[in-house]
């Protein structure tokens, strides 16, 4: 415990301009919400932008909203009967977790589809295609007339997209589900219709959607973690909730991954269900829908990242939940916000990142023409600890005020946050670091699993994934005596 303590008054600390920004970033998120400034009293950042390769601040985003929410966690466990406790987060550490680096059995996989990346095309433009779920895959190339399946080239993809216009490709694509966007500037962002609405939104909100009775969370002693005995449904795929998920796992939380065994995933759900249970629900089906009602009646957490209104069609949205189990804590995730012409727009972090500026602002520094991406998917995992924070706020406010809540993030607006705590000189020089003594390795449900262990740290209920991580449908839809 002693490792982690800085006990000299906070004006003789060390702090770079880097940390500074973390500081400051964390300040203005913690006061957004009404938190307690006494707690950040109790929080140390070390380290300074840059650590990785960009002219982004990539490494304060990851501590800011890291430390965020594992300072949430530390006051929800002083509102439980525990001391106040040092949190404390190191920069490089918590930007190499963002990294989704893992190894199963010794293998790094390779998350990308031949086909996802960067094409140019006819009119000078750029699109991203994002190809790693199949449908998504063959139905770009469907649009392109291109040949679907796995043994479509790249040199055939751009040769199709020599005759489009980028934007138009994109919204074509758009309109038929699929999940691509052209290249913009800053500029160009900021004249778009969309751009403007994410620029009108708070980085997150936490709406009270409904009336119940406070349920004041019970205490514990010294050796419970801050989330025991608080059940978290996690109804998300591919990289932010996750995150979100194994954040609150890490925790003490019972987190719960639902899965359909009618959708895809992708490897990186190796290394996000570390700590959680892993279960199958079909809400297709009456037997689903009824597994995950039951779970629902005894939940605290519904966290879901379903396009819009996807969940509200099976009876799941924020108010069906509301009803079912009042006092519940909803957290949504979507791509592109509640408002403007994209609200309904499926994204990812790669295409949120075209879409709004950054691999265009990135390219210019780098000196180069073509689309320059992060290095990491930060929007990702940005949004997935920004989820936790706003889940543990909530969760707080529902213990000492009553009532059902609902939080809300998206990516571009996590973008637009990354985009304020400005930029690095030189940060492009930076050379990308290796993992030396950030990774643990432990056995679970895939095999062999080496994967960065968590950056926050507590001086008094340490972070930790008390649960193996799992395949989907290793544990019945029913949760656990504890």
């Amino acid at each position: 415990m002693g490792n982690l303590m800085d006990l000299r008054p906070s004006f003789l600390r060390a702090r770079t301009p880097a940390g500074k920004t973390s500081r400051d970033a964390l300040r203005k998120l913690w006061g957004s919400v009404d938190l307690p400034d006494e707690s950040l009293e109790h929080v140390l950042l070390t380290g300074a932008d840059a650590v990785l390769p960009s002219s982004f601040a990539v490494g304060a985003a990851a501590q800011t909203s890291m430390a965020a929410a594992a300072l949430a966690a530390a006051e929800l466990w002083h509102l439980r009967g525990g001391a106040r406790q040092q949190v404390s987060v190191d920069m490089q550490h918590a930007a190499q977790e963002c990294r989704s680096h893992f190894m199963i059995n010794g293998t790094t996989p390779n998350p990308w589809d031949p086909v996802s990346g960067v094409y140019r095309c006819g009119d000078g433009g750029w699109v991203r295609i994002h190809a790693n779920f199949a449908h998504h895959r063959d139905g770009a190339l469907a649009l392109l007339g291109c040949p679907t399946g796995e043994g479509t080239t790249r040199e055939t993809v751009e040769r199709a997209l020599s005759r489009w216009n980028a934007t138009d490709f994109e919204q074509v694509a758009a309109d038929a589900g699929m999940v691509v966007s052209a290249m913009r500037s800053f500029e160009e962002w900021d004249r778009h219709a969309q751009g403007q609405a994410i620029a009108a939104q708070p980085l997150l909100t936490i709406e009270r959607i409904g009336e119940a009775d406070p349920r004041p969370l019970p205490k514990y002693g010294h050796d419970a973690r801050p989330l025991k005995d608080i059940r978290v449904l996690d109804l998300t795929r591919i990289i932010a909730g996750p995150v979100c998920g194994r954040a609150l796992a890490a925790y003490g939380a019972d987190v719960m991954l639902v899965n359909s065994p009618q959708l895809p995933n992708i490897d990186n759900i190796i290394d996000t269900s570390r700590g959680k249970l892993s279960v199958l629900a079909d809400l297709d089906t009456a037997d689903g829908r009824i597994a995950l009602g039951n779970l629902l009646r005894s939940a605290h957490v519904f966290v879901q990242g379903y396009r819009p209104g996807g969940l509200a069609a099976l009876g799941f949205g924020p108010q069906d939940a509301a009803r079912i189990r009042p006092g519940i804590v909803y957290v949504s995730l979507s791509a592109y916000g509640t408002s403007g012409p994209w609200a309904n727009r499926r994204g990812f972090d790669s295409l949120v990142q075209t879409a709004t500026g950054f691999n265009h602002a990135e390219a210019l520094a780098a000196g180069q023409e073509a689309p320059k991406a992060l290095p990491m998917q930060i929007l990702d995992h940005a949004s997935g600890y920004l989820m936790a924070f706003g889940a543990q706020v909530a969760l707080a406010r529902q213990a000492t005020e009553g009532g059902s809540w609902h939080v809300r993030v998206s990516l571009a607006q996590t973008a637009h946050w990354l985009r304020g705590l400005g930029r690095v000189d030189g940060g492009l020089s930076c050379q990308m670091p290796g993992f030396d003594g950030l990774l643990e390795t432990e056995p679970s449900g895939f095999g062999e699993l080496t994967a960065v262990r968590h950056a926050a740290r507590f001086s008094d209920t340490p972070a930790r994934w008390a649960r193996p991580s799992s395949p989907p449908g290793t544990h019945p839809p029913v949760w656990p005596f504890n």
